[in-house]
């Protein structure tokens, strides 16, 4: 909706440009959809990827645990993507921009989390069978 509300957006698609990168740890090549093509009435053509925040940073705490591993080949993954996506534009002459939820809450997109407002989570009552 943002997009159809934007009056200098000519038009956009989601998921449609499909962009082959390199995987640097299986070393194969796999394809990317992007999630956002915008093209603007100016001519400007921009490609989005929306991720969380934490992944577009490298993972903090190194060990050898299941979730540093896992955060870690999320973010070499992206950086492989990301990086096929900025050639991508640049051969066409079109920009790439990355945007998490600092920059959709700059656009309004998303609301400000408010401290202490949020309602504590109810603990699930353990699951048994009925007696028949």
């Amino acid at each position: 909706m943002w997009c159809d509300a934007k009056a200098d957006i000519k038009g956009w698609s989601s998921e449609e440009v499909v962009i082959p990168y390199y995987y640097d740890v299986d070393k194969k090549y796999h394809r990317y959809f992007m999630d956002l093509k915008i093209v603007f009435k100016d001519g400007k053509t921009l490609l989005v990827e929306i991720k969380p925040d934490k992944q577009t940073r490298i993972p903090k705490n190194p060990n050898k645990s299941k979730r540093y591993i896992s955060e870690a080949l999320t973010y070499i993954k992206n950086q492989c993507k990301w990086e096929a996506a900025k050639e991508y534009a640049k051969d066409r002459g079109w920009h790439f921009e990355i945007w998490t939820e600092v920059e959709l809450r700059k656009m309004g997109l998303l609301a400000k989390p408010v401290p202490g407002k949020l309602k504590p989570y109810k603990p699930y009552k353990p699951y048994a069978r009925s007696k028949k």
